[in-house]
């Protein structure tokens, strides 16, 4: 991890839940008990090595596929940078093509340049 300049995870579907109860027989008042649905996990490396790439402050973009449980990292904005869902039952490519992806896209690049740029440097406190 220490070689990278960024890390790019792709969350895909990888095991189905087609019925869970979340905080079942919870002690703590608030919590109240819920339901979830045909929803899909993915491997968990898709929340440790980005959770490694953003502690070492490397640009990390996260892509999530529909139906993907949005907990932790995959959650929109706990990495900083938008998260884009995508579906493979679409074949279309439009998106790879769009305003959007190429923005952020362009983004994480313009991060991961800043970063082969300051490899080497010595930290600094303040800015001069």
């Amino acid at each position: 991890m220490l070689e990278s300049n960024g890390l790019i995870t792709i969350a895909f579907r990888r095991s189905l839940i087609t019925e869970a109860k979340l905080r079942a027989n919870a002690d703590i008042s608030e919590m109240q008990e819920s339901r979830m649905r045909n929803v899909w996990l993915t491997s968990p490396y898709c929340q440790i090595e980005p959770a490694m790439a953003y502690q070492l402050g490397l640009p990390v973009l996260v892509l999530r596929e529909k139906g993907v449980i949005q907990e932790g990292l995959l959650e929109k904005g706990v990495v900083g940078t938008y998260m884009p869902e995508f579906s493979l039952e679409n074949e279309s490519v439009d998106y790879f093509r769009s305003h959007e992806w190429n923005s952020l896209v362009g983004k994480w690049e313009g991060f991961v340049r800043s970063v082969v740029e300051m490899k080497g440097n010595s930290p600094k406190l303040y800015g001069h």
